[in-house]
């Protein structure tokens, strides 16, 4: 009788838990609803709707973030009192096992399979906008300013310059299309699933939301280009980078950059949605999520905004040196990311200035 109210108590714990994250997380799934419901109200006025890319999400987005990263989560929680070894280790368990977090590791799942429906508008609007624009306008300005920025020469070739070797793009193109896919959405799970992160989880999922509408939406409905992958193919000069896509065109492998950019302008040229596609330089949505990171990271520590930042200019480098984008579109990225952080923080009196904690406070 007392091991069926233990387990009748945990469960009125759990539903609690559980009805508190649920409330707390109220504003986020109404953002993702009327950002969802705008887009297709959007994709109908436009009359693209052929470009619905969700259900491509609903078939491939649960095997990752509500089967694999949730595994990951708990081998992980399970680990850390497996590997203890002092009297603390049943208070590690009693800990593993709470209701708290159990509540947080299902809200996490469960606004994860909400984060899947907004990819799905994402994409779906990304696809439509070079038929709302009339293709891509302003490749050979951004590409212009990008060579006036670095007096007269296109960035790539600085980069290629030094760096051209077969060994270094596939190390490139492996940070940036895998290494860089599970920091950014490992991180997001971790911030949804752990109760360590509720201190910020609001607010990092607010600053996630705004990279990828302001940065993939907004403004590069506004100022749509293709980027040096596709110069030549959207602009008819296909001598500027024709070095650049040589350089690349060896690497076929499933992640390189070649065999990514192939899939994606298949998709632009037959008219239809795919997952992950749409094609848009400017500005850089991976910059601008690398960015976001890096700032949070600078909340912890110094040392860890030092690593956080050195790996945002390591991002951008990659996005110039495999033809994804012109430097500009980073730089505006960054700035833009910086902005909004700087702002909402001095509407936030009590927030964490830069770096403030020392280095020993724990992540």
């Amino acid at each position: 009788m007392a091991y069926k109210e233990q387990v009748a108590q945990f469960l009125a714990c759990l539903a609690r838990a559980c009805a508190f994250r649920l409330r707390k997380d109220a504003l986020l799934y109404v953002l993702i609803g009327l950002y969802s419901l705008g887009g297709l109200i959007f994709l109908g006025l436009t009359d693209t709707t052929e470009m619905i890319s969700h259900q491509l999400y609903f078939r491939q987005w649960p095997q990752v973030f509500a089967v694999v990263m949730p595994l990951m989560v708990i081998v992980v929680d399970l680990s850390i009192p497996i590997l203890r070894f002092d009297r603390r280790r049943l208070l590690a368990y009693r800990r593993t096992f709470s209701a708290r977090r159990i509540a947080s590791l299902l809200s996490g799942v469960l606004l994860m399979m909400a984060l899947m429906i907004f990819q799905g508008t994402f994409t779906s609007i990304k696809n439509a906008l070079p038929a709302l624009e009339g293709g891509f306008q302003y490749d050979k300005i951004q590409a212009d300013i990008d060579a006036w920025l670095s007096f007269g020469v296109d960035p790539w070739r600085l980069l290629h310059a030094v760096a051209g070797y077969d060994v270094v793009r596939t190390i490139v193109e492996f940070n940036y299309n895998v290494v860089w896919f599970i920091i950014c959405f490992g991180t997001l799970s971790f911030v949804l699933t752990s109760p360590t992160a509720d201190g910020f989880r609001q607010r990092y999922m607010l600053f996630f939301l705004f990279v990828w509408i302001m940065c993939g939406n907004v403004l590069a409905g506004t100022f749509l280009s293709a980027g040096p992958a596709f110069y030549g193919a959207v602009t008819g000069d296909h001598a500027r980078f024709a070095e650049l896509t040589a350089f690349l065109a060896p690497s076929q492998w499933a992640s390189s950059a070649a065999n990514y950019q192939s899939y994606l302008w298949s998709l632009y040229k037959e008219g239809k949605p795919g997952f992950g596609g749409g094609i848009s330089a400017f500005p850089s949505v991976h910059v601008g999520l690398i960015t976001l990171n890096a700032f949070f990271l600078a909340e912890r520590s110094r040392r860890l905004a030092i690593v956080g930042f050195a790996y945002v200019g390591f991002i951008q480098l990659s996005s110039v040196y495999l033809g994804w984008h012109y430097a500009i579109d980073g730089y505006v990225s960054f700035i833009v990311v910086m902005l909004a952080y700087f702002s909402a923080s001095a509407l936030r009196p009590t927030s964490l200035a830069l770096a403030r904690r020392s280095d020993a406070t724990p992540a």
